[in-house]
């Protein structure tokens, strides 16, 4: 499955935002999803991820409360909402598949990714 995510830019602190992950290939609903982060120098860092269904998700830590996911598998599409934004949240997102309903956080089992976003959160 080849992924592309879009949606990126620069925004204020407290703005929304909202990414998408359009798929093509393989059977799109077949896949668990994923949202993924990284800054310079850093590890690639978990954000969310949802379930072939859409009926279970995951996020991380830094994100719960303010950031959403979801997918429309009619669409082959995958979102991430994203609100209160901070500085913080500033990085390259990635959305990735794997080949598996089960979602996960690791970013190990994650087979295939997209070419990143661009989010740029001004103070």
């Amino acid at each position: 499955v080849q992924l592309q995510a879009s949606g990126g830019g620069l925004v204020q602190a407290g703005d929304s935002l909202r990414l998408s992950c359009a798929a093509s290939g393989r059977t799109f609903s077949n896949y668990a999803l994923g949202w993924f982060r990284q800054v310079p120098g850093k590890e690639r860092e978990f954000v969310a991820a949802i379930s072939w269904s859409g009926g279970s998700w995951r996020y991380g830590e830094s994100v719960k409360g303010r950031f959403t996911v979801s997918r429309d598998n009619a669409k082959n599409a995958m979102y991430l909402d994203m609100s209160s934004l901070k500085p913080e949240d500033t990085a390259v997102y990635y959305c990735a598949a794997r080949n598996n309903w089960v979602i996960s956080t690791a970013r190990s089992l994650y087979r295939y990714w997209g070419q990143g976003t661009q989010v740029t959160v001004s103070s």
